[in-house]
């Protein structure tokens, strides 16, 4: 029988929220939003995340904003998708009909992508004019990096946390395809939580958040830990944006009552922000926590 193709609605899963948790799922969330180690654990995720970037300038552009992150998201999990789960081959057409994004807009950030090396073409060897999609080992620690952070924090929580351990390009990537996979059919995580939505869909915004809640937590770390400096100018050095993007991020944020400025040109989280913020970050370690440790048993 013919595989029934999904309709728009079904497929464009970016731009609909999850309805509800199922209930494993919700009590996992409580159990992780109550445990005693949460907050240092979410203190180290926030820390790794809003460390300045180790590699050139475009990964960040490319990368640091929902719209583009999606794109190479579910690149990923189509080209894994192909090799590991019997998927269609993962070429543009089919990446194209999977994100919100246009397809003139999807194919001009795929041709940016690979002349920038962060993706490769190959040609099928059965049938030379399928083209197909290969995220190169960069992009996959770029896109994989959060989940894989998320996924730490839940196992450092757990008490099994293998933080040092390496991380092959090919198994985060199968974490990248499980994960999609999931937002394909059940809606995304992120969608639920406006606020952080909010900075995603701004240039390097969710860097920033990050930057902004490893202060605010730094002291769940104790004396050791040092929260790198919220100046406008520190951060947009950290990040490769200007100031002013970054005031008028503060200032977006002050606007909605997400972040209270603290007198010194800089802004600290609001508390039900980091409720928000805290729920936001036990969803994603709950969802990338279940979904690593299946991987680590096969």
């Amino acid at each position: 029988m013919p595989r029934r193709r999904p309709q728009t609605r079904e497929i464009r899963a970016a731009e609909r929220a999850i309805a509800a948790p199922p209930a494993a799922f919700a009590e996992g969330v409580e159990r992780l939003l109550a445990h005693e180690r949460f907050h240092p654990a979410l203190a180290r995720y926030c820390r790794d995340m809003a460390a300045a970037p180790a590699v050139d300038w475009p990964i960040v552009k490319m990368f640091d904003q929902l719209g583009r992150y999606v794109v190479c998201y579910m690149l990923i999990h189509n080209y894994y998708a192909w090799r590991d789960a019997g998927g269609a081959a993962p070429t543009l057409s089919a990446l194209q009909k999977i994100v919100a994004t246009s397809p003139r807009h999807t194919a001009g950030l795929v041709a940016a992508l690979r002349l920038g090396g962060f993706i490769e073409i190959e040609s099928d060897p059965a049938d030379r004019r399928i083209k197909r999609l290969r995220p190169s080992p960069a992009t996959i620690a770029e896109i994989g990096r959060s989940p894989l952070l998320f996924a730490r924090a839940a196992e450092e929580i757990e008490g099994r946390d293998e933080r040092a351990a390496p991380v092959e390009p090919d198994r985060l990537g199968a974490l990248i395809h499980r994960s999609a996979a999931y937002v394909l059919a059940n809606g995304t995580l992120l969608h639920a939580f406006p606020g952080v939505l909010h900075f995603t869909r701004r240039d390097c915004g969710y860097p920033l958040l990050t930057a902004v809640m490893a202060a605010h937590y730094a002291p769940e770390l104790g004396a050791a830990e040092c929260a790198e400096p919220l100046s406008r100018k520190a951060l947009a050095q950290r990040f490769r944006v200007s100031p002013a993007h970054i005031g008028n991020l503060f200032a977006e944020a002050e606007a909605k009552g997400w972040f209270a400025p603290d007198g010194g040109g800089r802004a600290r989280p609001t508390a039900e922000f980091c409720r928000e913020f805290e729920r936001w970050a036990a969803w994603e370690m709950r969802h990338n926590g279940v979904l690593w440790m299946e991987l680590r048993t096969l």
